[in-house]
This record gives structure tokens, sequence and C-alpha cells, in this order.
């Protein structure tokens, strides 16, 4: 498979773009274990063109990573093209459009998913994005608004005839947010559709490398591409790979194996971020990694971690887990 003029081996899977999660160390740490390519967090258009320092960090990427795409939105025409051209300086290796994100402040205003009510003014964006840099652009969207517009079927079409480069398709609507189950019989009528020729990403609860590969064989899609199921986890990336290679389920390693990388990954998000920002930034993967689901009696650890406000304090909890649990 291939996205403009970079190779990808079989049945690729891609660290998916998502806000105060895919920073550079969490990007770095996934491609340690397999990602094929990484994403940016989602970057605003609109704080991009008025020079905002916060949204512009997240423009830095680094060669370890690659390839990596950084990932814009919003509704303006002008103002997207502008974004796009000052991402392009950054030197990705591709250029994503966000048509997908569900959340309030950004698709109230009419920007990520919220375009999903405006195909047209979707196209316009990216036929203009396409037409302004010389990376490849690509999108990623949802299937529709809501139940009863599900359009996805011809917007692909559509988007594929301004000059994207690949599709990336949730199946959810943006009325589903992130509730029930996604549904991949659209993606895969999307990628089963003889007029489209540009490959198509599936995304939506891959949270498990069984449920990753019944994906590829059930719909054909060229790219997996892995969000929730990696949040505290990426190593979920060379879990897939290893089953999707053999059949089998990789050997599970020592607890505190585990627990070393989720403290590698807070020691990056400071050496970035500083104490504080870095400590703050690493609570959602605390929070919602695998690595401490099932285990009996954890409330109260899990809450002192999110409320730990040092690195020394922070390890010193985790390092009691294997003992007071008997792990």
């Amino acid at each position: 498979m291939k996205i403009g003029n970079i190779n990808f081996p079989a049945y690729p899977t891609f660290l998916a773009p998502m806000e105060d999660v895919t920073d550079m160390g969490f990007r770095l740490l996934c491609k340690q274990f397999g990602a094929d390519m990484v994403y940016t967090e989602f970057v605003s258009s609109d704080a991009l063109i008025r020079h905002v320092n916060k949204t512009k960090a997240k423009l830095t990427i680094s060669d370890e990573e690659r390839p990596v795409a950084i990932q814009i939105y919003g509704r303006d025409v002008d103002a997207m093209v502008e974004a796009a051209k000052i991402c392009e300086e950054a030197q990705p290796d591709i250029l994503d459009i966000n048509f997908g994100c569900p959340v309030k402040k950004v698709a109230g205003k009419g920007a990520g998913s919220g375009m999903l009510k405006t195909p047209d003014l979707m196209v316009d964006i990216t036929t203009a994005i396409v037409k302004a840099v010389n990376i490849p652009v690509t999108v990623k969207t949802r299937l529709g608004w809501d139940n009863d517009s599900r359009i996805i079927v011809d917007l692909a079409e559509r988007l594929q005839d301004t000059g994207i480069k690949a599709l990336t398709i949730h199946g959810r609507t943006r009325a589903q947010m992130y509730t029930g189950e996604a549904d991949w019989t659209l993606i895969g009528e999307v990628k089963n559709n003889p007029r489209m020729h540009i490959p198509i990403i599936g995304n939506g609860d891959v949270t498990s490398p069984e449920i990753c590969k019944k994906r590829f064989d059930e719909t054909g899609v060229d790219a997996i591409m892995i969000g929730r199921g990696s949040i505290g986890s990426p190593w979920i990336f060379e879990e897939v790979k290893h089953f999707l290679n053999t059949g089998e389920r990789v050997q599970k390693k020592d607890f505190r194996w585990y627990l070393d990388i989720l403290k590698e990954m807070v020691r990056k998000n400071i050496a970035h971020s500083g104490e504080r920002g870095g400590i703050i930034h690493s609570r959602r993967h605390l929070a919602a990694s695998s690595l401490f689901k099932g285990i009996p009696d954890f409330k109260k650890t899990r809450v002192a971690m999110l409320r730990a406000d040092t690195e020394e304090q922070l390890f010193n909890i985790m390092d009691e887990i294997p003992e007071r649990f008997d792990i």
C-alpha cells in the first residue's frame, strides 16, 4: 500500500490523531512498538494563522517518528489553505484534514465532523488544500452527521476526485460521538466500491489484535487506524503486528515491564513540557491504560496516581503497585 510516495508493509497499522494524547513522546513510543504511521494532535487552522504558540508547538516533529502526518481542522477555505502552507513548512510526510472530530467545541462550530452538514464546503476546502501544497493530502471523516445522513459512500468519491491520496473513515456518525459500536459495514462498502482507487483506512473500536485482523479480513481495508485502544497502551501495536504476522498472541511480559513503559512515557512528557505539564499530560494515559484494568480495589491507587504533582511522587505510587496488589 502506498500513500503518495510512501510505501507501507502489508496490514499497516496507524496511530490515530487524538487531542491531548498524540504528542511527540507518545508518538515515538508507538513508533517504537511498530506503528507504521503516526499523527499529531489536532491543529486549529484559525489558531495557527494567528501564531498561537501552543498551537505552533504541535507542529514539532522528529525524524525518528517518520512517516508522520500533521492534522489540521477548520471551516474557512482561506484559513485552511494558509494553515496548510504553514504545516508544510514543518516538513511532515503527509497533511491530513480533520473532518471527523465530533466534540462540541469543534463540530458545533462547523469544523471537524460538523463539515458533514456541508459536504460541498468540505470538498471546496479539500480541493483548495490539495492545490496549495506539494505533499500528499489525506482526509479523516465519519459515516455522516447522523443515522439519517450516512453519506460516506458518495462523499468518498467526491473527496477522491479532489486529489487526496488516502481516506480514513471512522465507523460512527457525528451524532454517535463515541457511543455504541463502530459500524464497519459502510467502510467496507467504500473500500469495495469499484470506482475507488485510493487507499481506505478503517478506524473505530480496534482494541485488540483479534479485532484488528477481523476488520482487515471482513472489509479489505488498506490500513487500520488505532485510537482509544492505544491510550496508555502503546504496546498494542506490537501485539497487533505479532498477531497479524503469526496468528498468535505475543507472549505477555512481566507487569513491571509495562509499568516501565508508562514511566518512560511520563519522562518523555516531562522532558517536552516540564514536570507539571508532563505529568498533567500523562494522566489521561494512566487513567485509561489497559495495564490497570481488572485489578481489584484499584480505585484509590488510580486516584492517587492522577493527583500526584511530581515525578518522584508519581513513580513511588507506581512502583508500589506490584507489591501492593501481588502482581
